[in-house]
């Protein structure tokens, strides 16, 4: 199953790979994708990772696969590489320029992402539940759980005890994002900080390796301690922890949204170029998408103009509609 991308990507494909799993439970189940998701592959059905850090050759040794997956794009340069190996089968969206890829269904560009994949598998005759977002550790339906938790509610192991690790509940705010169109600028980020640390909530600023300047320079700018910044600091293992464990999360459209709908923390979700229909949250009260209507390029080099016109009222007013946890215990 190839799906090279990022956090996002990988937990936006939950239900995809989940369906995979349960479709053949009697493969070696492979994930080319970068290998930092060797720490959440679990979850996901999949046994390994080869590590593949994007649309590269893939690991000589899947040559000759029974069944190869496109979960990456619409090809022809996934599709290509997945060929390249001389897979039994490909499964995959119809791409006009291979005919290895006649059968598959149709792309649609103003699609969910996690609805599109699921549709893909659908039209192979798999069975795919694009609801099925919660990781196993939070009450998900994963494919080793579904008889275990029926509900698909958040359990108790969702939270870790408080004390019980390094960054106990707080509100989370992440600034970063893998394209400057996507980051709100970080002194409205440090607005939203300071007015929940004065309401007397822990902070704690969460980013990449890439991010620790920027993290440190919301902190700086809230008047915030170095101290709660996490950015740097957490595996993966680690971050989807602390996630699980915060009160509320604040952050623009990247992983880290995700990784709030995977956990079933509330989350308000500052979008600019790209719809919330397209990569936002489930609907559910839990979840507060903030848009301006303005498409714009999502890996432009300059903040896009319609993330901007969200203020920081705006967003603090959603952080004050949002539920606590406790309220939405039952689903």
């Amino acid at each position: 199953m190839l799906r090279a991308l990022n956090l996002g990507d990988f937990l936006a494909g939950l239900p995809a790979l989940r369906a995979l799993s349960r479709a053949f439970p009697g493969h070696e189940r492979i994930l080319a994708a970068p290998w930092q998701f060797s720490e959440l592959v679990d979850e996901s059905g999949m046994e390994r990772v080869s590590p593949t850090p994007g649309l590269v050759g893939l690991d000589p040794a899947l040559r000759s696969a029974d069944i190869a997956v496109d979960l990456h794009g619409r090809g022809p340069e996934s599709q290509r590489i997945l060929l390249s190996l001389n897979p039994g089968r490909l499964i995959s969206f119809r791409c006009s320029g291979l005919a290895e890829t006649t059968d598959g269904a149709d792309w649609r560009a103003d699609e969910h992402e996690v609805y599109r994949w699921c549709r893909m598998l659908q039209a192979y005759g798999i069975e795919a539940d694009p609801t099925d977002l919660l990781l196993r550790r939070c009450g998900g339906q994963g494919p080793r759980q579904r008889q275990a938790n029926p509900s698909g509610r958040p359990s108790s192991k969702c939270r870790p005890p408080r004390g019980s690790n390094e960054f106990p509940p707080a509100t989370v705010i992440h600034p970063g994002a893998a394209s400057r169109s996507r980051r709100w600028p970080p002194e409205r980020f440090a607005a939203v900080a300071q007015a929940e640390s004065r309401k007397g909530f822990r902070v704690v600023i969460t980013g990449g390796p890439r991010e620790v300047y920027l993290a440190n320079r919301v902190a700086k700018l809230a008047g915030l301690p170095p101290s709660c910044v996490a950015a740097g600091r957490t595996s993966l293992n680690a971050l989807a922890n602390l996630i699980a464990g915060a009160e509320r999360v604040v952050t623009g459209d990247t992983g880290i949204a995700h990784m709030a709908s995977a956990t079933a923390t509330p989350s308000v979700v500052l979008f600019g170029p790209v719809p919330p229909a397209e990569w936002g949250p489930p609907l559910l009260p839990r979840h507060i998408t903030l848009w301006a209507g303005i498409r714009g390029d999502p890996h432009g080099p300059t903040v896009d103009p319609g993330l901007l016109r969200i203020t920081v009222p705006e967003v603090i007013d959603a952080l004050a509609r949002l539920p606590q946890r406790h309220d939405f215990a039952g689903g």
